[in-house]
């Protein structure tokens, strides 16, 4: 008996399954559409984090490092306590939301945060520019433009593959 895969032809075609399955349905929305979501999701605690981690350490004087840091700190922060919310409210504890929250966004936020601080660094004197210059946030926002389609193809990807996002479309209706 030939099989397909590694696994048998039972499991490879299973996995095909869910695999058209993650890629066709998700409720009646596209895989793209909810990859944009899932973007968008990921851009909001993103920014909500780095805004106000540049903030602080740009008004404190900080270093490019630390204020970086920090920025980056407060995005993940950010990110997972949004993606918690639906968690918690659906009933679950800490423990079981954690590993839900950590297979949802990391990938995710990594990305969109590696990208958006190499073009605010990139970016002549954005760091050094001041809380209120709009070179700074300007360069900030042009990280987050440059950062989207690398984080939309990431969670297209594992969306695809019913990981990432895909984890937590159960917990949003309640």
């Amino acid at each position: 008996m030939a099989t397909t895969g590694t696994h048998g032809p039972e499991v490879d075609q299973a996995q095909h399954d869910h695999d058209a399955h993650a890629a066709h349905d998700h409720g009646g929305q596209s895989l793209n559409r909810l990859a944009v979501s899932a973007t968008l999701h990921c851009l909001t605690g993103c920014a909500a984090g780095e805004i106000v981690g540049i903030g602080i350490g740009t008004a404190l004087g900080w270093g490019d490092l630390a204020t970086i840091a920090l920025a980056v700190g407060l995005a993940f922060l950010f990110g997972y306590t949004l993606t918690s919310i639906p968690l918690f409210r659906a009933g679950l504890t800490f423990a079981a939301a954690f590993p839900i929250i950590l297979a949802t966004d990391t990938v995710s936020i990594a990305i969109m945060e590696v990208i958006d601080n190499l073009v605010v660094l990139a970016v002549p004197g954005a760091m050094e520019a001041g809380i209120t210059s709009p070179l700074l946030w300007g360069s900030v926002a042009l990280g987050f433009a440059v950062a989207f389609p690398f984080a939309w193809w990431a969670n297209r990807y594992m969306l695809a593959r019913g990981k990432g996002h895909a984890l937590v479309h159960q917990y949003h209706a309640h």
